[in-house]
């Protein structure tokens, strides 16, 4: 029984390392176009494969990331040979994006998804100050603080990772709740929430102290309140080689390697 992955389509960062394993893989495999192709096969670093999730995220196409790039925590080991029998033999994770509708000052209301993480941050020198409710209940009437951050188990060992949050294992229907330098409660480092919460932050003071909502790359400015929730409606399919995928890479990440 052939591969059910014989059209691939190619995507590649602009780096000389990535375009360069794009022709080459090319000339070898073909390059289908995306829209009749099996698999979309991402060469970059975890920016590149970010940016084929989101261009990709209705497709229901499964993606399989090739590192050529600095960071490649959600990227495969580069090779030429075999790649056809690499991606028929991989295993795939299962991820659901966060939405994020994020009000602004003016009424606005704007809805972006996030694969990692959706994040507020303050906009001045002053800091933020938030109230946080969980499923319509309040948690938390203030946290006073550099911004807070919500993140997916996919999007737990990023930022959410470098703010002291935890790590959440791939299949965990969990989010992160996690404080960016929290100044009070000082001692609250955050928390983990069903992946079916939904959480709304909002911004006390918001012309005193204004406050930016990121959903990955994408930004809203003088926001005032922050709905976000996970999109179970859209599930992403990622590939990885036997014995690298992603729920071992998290397992290895929380005992720091």
């Amino acid at each position: 029984m052939g591969s059910p992955f014989q059209q691939i389509a190619f995507v590649a960062s602009q780096t000389p390392e990535s375009r360069a394993a794009h022709d080459q893989l090319v000339a070898r495999y073909g390059n289908a176009d995306a829209k009749n192709a099996d698999v979309i096969v991402a060469l970059g670093g975890d920016g590149l494969m970010l940016q084929t999730l989101h261009r990709f995220m209705k497709s229901g196409k499964p993606i399989y990331g090739i590192h050529r790039g600095t960071v490649g925590f959600l990227m495969n080991e580069f090779a030429l040979d075999g790649l056809v029998e690499r991606l028929a033999a991989a295993h795939t994770t299962v991820i659901h994006p966060l939405v994020m509708q994020a009000r602004d000052a003016a009424g606005k209301v704007s809805e972006h998804r996030a694969i990692n993480e959706v994040s507020l941050f303050r906009q001045s020198a002053q800091a933020a100050n938030l109230r946080i409710l969980i499923d319509g209940q309040e948690r938390l009437a203030e946290l006073v603080a550099d911004g807070v951050l919500v993140a997916t188990p996919a999007g737990s060992t990023a930022y959410n990772l470098s703010a002291q949050g935890t790590i959440i294992p791939i299949n965990a229907p969990l989010l992160a709740l996690t404080p960016i330098s929290p100044f009070r409660p000082r001692r609250w480092r955050g928390a983990l929430l069903p992946d079916k919460a939904k959480v709304v932050i909002e911004v006390q003071d918001p012309v005193k102290r204004p406050v930016a909502a990121v959903a990955d790359h994408d930004e809203v400015r003088n926001v005032v309140s922050v709905t976000i929730s996970m999109d179970h409606s859209i599930s992403l399919n990622l590939l990885f080689d036997p014995g690298h995928n992603l729920d071992e890479r998290i397992l290895r990440e929380q005992f720091g390697f």
